[in-house]
């Protein structure tokens, strides 16, 4: 049988919204094992817009939900609709969305709060003993939701490959165990049924970080 797995969006673009190619490299590898997908994001405002060709915020309001819509290809759904015991599994792509749609982690760093929703939905995926899957920077959001659980971002040391490897230590200080992998691997957390992967927390080509995610969502689908 299919497994169903619902797909938690945070908007459209790196900087303020899912980051686009880790959402696509999300879809293609689940329609490729068979997998039904539908796809869930928050209705409500972004935290801001930002101008993608400077990288710098502008004037202006966008709906998480409707931006999401942009990738879901129209078909996507507010996410206070999700009801667990319709699937199987959930994944969360990664993206500067997670950080300022789905949580505030962006602001706050170390001391940030995951959206009650989000949160919401996470705890009871794992209360129901069904697995879950974050890529790039979405596993802070299990960090606070599920404590002491284990995730990878990928590497500790910060290098030009590695720019964001501070925030294994930071998941570390929360009392979580972080381990080390390369972009092209996952990491399993048996216990809480949890599969990250770093994605594009490393400088790496884009078929390196579709590998990988393809890595993430294949140990998913064995946890389902």
């Amino acid at each position: 049988m299919a497994k169903r797995v619902a797909v938690l969006l945070s908007g459209c673009g790196v900087y303020d919204g899912t980051e686009i190619h880790e959402a696509s490299a999300t879809l293609v590898h689940l329609s490729r094992a068979g997998a039904k997908v539908k796809m869930f994001a928050p209705n409500t405002e972004q935290m801001h817009v930002v101008n993608h060709c400077e990288g710098k915020p502008v004037e202006g309001k966008r709906n998480v939900l409707q931006e999401s819509a942009r990738i879901a290809r129209g078909d996507v759904t507010d996410l206070a609709k999700l009801d667990v015991k319709d699937f199987d599994a959930l994944i969360i792509p990664g993206g500067f969305g997670v950080a300022k749609n789905l949580s505030d982690w962006a602001v706050k760093g170390k001391d940030y709060t995951v959206q009650p929703q989000v949160e919401k939905v996470i705890k009871a995926f794992r209360q129901a003993g069904k697995p879950l899957a974050m890529c790039c920077i979405s596993p802070v959001l299990a960090a606070k939701a599920l404590p002491g659980c284990e995730i990878t971002v990928g590497q500790d040391k910060e290098c030009e490959k590695w720019p964001y490897a501070q925030t294994a230590g930071v998941m570390k200080d929360m009392g979580c165990t972080h381990v080390n992998k390369n972009v092209g691997e996952a990491h399993v957390d048996v216990k809480n049924k949890l599969v990250t992967t770093s994605a594009f927390m490393c400088n790496a080509a884009f078929h390196e970080v579709f590998d990988g995610i393809g890595v993430m969502v294949s140990e998913l689908l064995k946890l389902a």
